[in-house]
């Protein structure tokens, strides 16, 4: 069972950055791909980005696409989030998980570890 711990999230103005932290436990992390998620207040939770097990390739969704990167260090078991430009309709809790496999996913009921979330909120 893999353990994901968040931190990063906060409070920005539109057009600043935030960088969220995803920090794994357990052995396997270098062999999970990851996942970033978002939920805002009275919506579903939406994938945001996600990344292979090596790092080597990265999908984002359209909303993010050119202001979020996603990124990992297998070595310290800890993936990133680096979101820039933020805009107020970023404002969401955010989530890291992984799954099993080695191939990143755009759908949520294919990870099984999900950190607690973090909030962020983007002022206008």
């Amino acid at each position: 069972q893999v353990h994901l711990v968040e931190s990063g999230g906060g409070l920005v103005q539109a057009g600043g950055s935030l960088r969220l932290v995803c920090v794994a436990s357990g052995r396997t992390f270098s062999r999970n791909a990851m996942g970033w998620f978002r939920q805002a207040p009275g919506k579903e939770r939406e994938f945001v980005a996600t990344i292979t097990s090596s790092g080597l390739n990265t999908y984002y969704a359209d909303s993010v696409k050119g202001r979020f990167t996603a990124s990992r260090d297998n070595a310290k078991n800890t993936g990133y989030l680096q979101m820039n430009t933020l805009k107020p309709e970023d404002t969401a809790v955010y989530y890291c998980a992984t799954k099993s496999s080695s191939s990143g996913s755009i759908q949520s009921s294919e990870y099984n570890n999900w950190g607690q979330g973090t909030q962020v909120t983007v002022s206008s």
